[in-house]
């Protein structure tokens, strides 16, 4: 099958849906490490479809869920000086911060921006040399190859007048951290097809071994997911444990060498915070000390110490897949895409913004 409507098709997800009813035999809890999985199977409908056997569980796949609070506030700080540029994704705006976010910061005057591209930013770098443009920097491996061009580009271009505000992580360390948590439940994963577009298999194989569980990587329409489920299940089913390509008509083993040589030339792999999980050891990336020039919280000596989240916020145990994001005392209460507590409920991946628009709880 070629065509997106074809991994739209009811019948098919039917079909799937009834081979997978065939196959499993005991209960198995099962997560999608990304957001764009989580809407795929809320907005669909399809957990309500799945056999009752099976659980799935939602990870921390939301690069702007589990940016830290502490770096909402950098971000809102230096959009606040008047010298400053201050250049975003969309989706970054309206997370809240401790005091508040960039979007509250833009209406009382910040200049602001929303781009689609970190080469944007560097546009408005070259056409105001008399301003410093600052891009947040935010996401998982999939955004990192743009990211790190600009800054290839900006330091090849000899521009000063540039820099970003670096926030990546990286998806298999936040798997190993879920495996070894104590309250860890899960039993297989459902790979994102994009991260791996960019970054290939190899490390998720050692995963697989350590940990006995099966992983495969699919895309986001109801077709795929569903596959990837059955996919899945069938290893559980058999004791086996092995990687598998659902989403090969985009994913290959490889990757994507072209990306994969840019990250490397600009970042390395260093420990980093996720919000409501904490830090992670070697889970994100960090500018190389020949490019430190461009990292805006070395260049404007940022300094804002940890706040904590709002205590009625569960968004960490919603982030690590304990808990579900209506069995937060308020979700759909205090907490609502107006007046968002947490980053799961204001971003377009978010489980909590999920469940709130696309079902009933």
């Amino acid at each position: 099958m070629k065509y997106l409507s074809e991994y739209r098709n009811a019948a098919e997800v039917q079909k799937h849906l009834e081979m997978l009813r065939k196959t499993v035999t005991r209960p198995w809890t099962i997560m999608e490490t990304c957001g764009g999985q989580t809407h795929g199977l809320v907005k669909n409908g399809i957990l309500e479809m799945l056999p009752e056997e099976i659980t799935m569980v939602h990870g921390p796949g939301c690069p702007v869920c589990v940016t830290p609070l502490e770096l909402i506030d950098k971000a809102v700080h230096l959009a606040q000086n008047k010298d400053v540029i201050l250049c975003s994704f969309g989706d970054m705006l309206r997370v809240p911060g401790s005091k508040k976010s960039l979007l509250q910061a833009k209406a009382e005057g910040a200049d602001v921006r929303i781009l689609y591209s970190p080469l944007e930013a560097l546009n408005i770098a070259k056409e105001n040399p008399d301003k410093e443009v600052v891009f947040f920097a935010v996401g998982f491996e999939t955004t990192a190859p743009a990211n790190a061009l600009s800054v290839y580009q900006a330091k090849k271009s000899g521009i000063s007048n540039y820099s970003i505000l670096v926030s990546h992580v990286l998806v298999p360390p936040a798997m190993e951290a879920i495996l070894n948590d104590k309250d860890n439940r899960i039993q297989g994963f459902l790979a994102a097809g994009h991260v791996l577009t960019i970054m290939g298999f190899d490390e998720y194989y050692p995963i697989i071994e350590k940990y006995k569980v099966p992983v495969v990587v699919t895309g986001f329409e109801p077709l795929d997911l569903v596959q990837g489920i059955l996919m899945v299940v069938r290893q559980l089913e058999k004791g086996e444990y092995k990687l598998e390509n659902q989403y090969s008509r985009v994913v290959q083993e490889s990757g994507n060498k072209q990306a994969l040589e840019v990250i490397k030339q600009v970042f390395e792999v260093s420990n980093r915070a996720w919000r409501g999980i904490g830090e992670i050891p070697y889970s994100g990336y960090k500018l190389r000390d020949e490019y430190v020039d461009y990292d805006a919280e070395i260049k404007f000596s940022i300094d804002i110490d940890k706040v904590n989240e709002n205590e009625i916020c569960i968004a960490g145990d919603v982030l690590k897949g304990i808990k579900k994001p209506y069995q937060c005392p308020a979700f759909g209460k205090q907490c609502n895409p107006e007046n968002p507590l947490g980053a799961p409920m204001v971003s377009s991946e978010g489980a909590c913004a999920a469940y709130y628009h696309y079902t009933t709880f």
